[in-house]
C-alpha cells in the first residue's frame, strides 16, 4: 500500500492545483486512510517500547496536506508528502518524538527537538552544556549513529551568550534545532520488514528522546 501512497504523491508534485486534486478527492481518501493505518501500526510498536505514545490516535498525529500559504511566496496549495509527529499530545507537542515521513524520493525516519520556542532552547542547551558526556555518548553510540550520523538542523555560527569560545563541543551547543534523521529511499518501504526495520530505527531513538524530554517536562512544569 505504502507503493500506492508514494505513486499519489508522484502525481500531485506533477499537478499541485486544485481542479486535479478535486478529481483525484477520492484517489486522496484511500491513501490518507492507508497512511493513516500505517501510523497507528507504528504507535502500537512503538507504544511497547515507549509508553508515553500509547494510546495515541493516528488522526491526531499526522499533518494536514494543505499548505498555509497566506504569507509563503511559494502558493503550491498542497504538500507533496505525508508526515506524522509520533509523541505525547500528537503533531502539537513540544515533546521530542517520532516523526514518520513519506515522500517520494526524500522519506525519512527523525526524531528530537525541532524549531523550539526560544526559552526552551535556552534550557535545552544548558541541560546539554551540563550533561555534555552523556548527550555526546548517546550521539556516539555506534548502534546510533549508525542509524543517525549526525545532529541537524538550524545552527548559529558562533557559541551562544554565556558560553566559553573554547568549548570542546561547540559544533553541539551552537545547534537551534536538536533532531537526528534517517533518509530512506522509496525502495525501503517495498521490502517486506520495512515496519520492523522502521521500528528498529526508533526505538534507536529512546534514550535521544529521553534526555531531551527531561528538560521539556520541566519547561512544561511536569518535573
Amino acid at each position: 500500500m505504502l507503493s500506492q501512497i508514494l505513486d499519489f504523491l508522484r502525481d500531485l508534485e506533477k499537478n499541485n492545483d486544485r481542479v486535479w486534486f478535486q478529481e483525484n478527492k477520492e484517489r486522496y481518501e484511500t491513501v490518507r486512510k492507508a497512511y493513516l493505518d500505517v501510523v497507528q501500526q507504528l504507535i502500537s510498536r512503538i507504544s511497547l517500547f515507549d509508553p508515553e505514545v500509547s494510546g495515541l490516535e493516528a488522526k491526531d498525529c499526522i499533518f494536514r496536506i494543505y499548505r498555509d500559504i497566506r504569507f509563503s511566496p511559494n502558493k503550491l496549495p498542497y504538500k507533496n508528502h505525508f508526515g506524522a509527529y509520533m509523541a505525547l499530545g500528537g503533531r502539537k507537542s513540544l515533546k521530542s518524538g517520532y516523526y514518520f515521513h513519506l515522500e517520494p524520493g526524500n522519506s525519512l525516519l527523525s526524531g528530537g527537538l525541532w524549531m523550539p520556542e526560544p526559552k526552551l532552547l535556552k534550557m535545552v542547551r544548558k541541560d546539554i552544556y551540563d550533561q555534555m558526556d552523556e548527550f555526546v555518548s548517546i550521539l556516539e553510540d555506534p548502534s546510533f549513529k549508525a542509524i543517525y550520523p549526525k545532529l541537524e538542523g538550524e545552527a548559529l555560527k558562533r557559541n551562544p551568550e554565556g558560553y566559553p569560545a573554547d568549548f570542546p563541543h561547540d559544533d553541539i551547543i551552537r545547534h537551534k534545532d536538536f533532531c537526528v534523521s534517517a533518509a530512506k529511499p522509496d525502495s525501503f518501504f517495498s521490502k517486506k520488514d520495512w515496519l520492523d526495520e522502521t521500528v528498529a530505527a526508533f526505538e534507536k531513538l529512546l534514550p535521544f528522546n529521553r534526555f531531551l524530554n527531561y528538560t521539556v517536562e520541566e519547561y512544561l512544569g511536569e518535573v
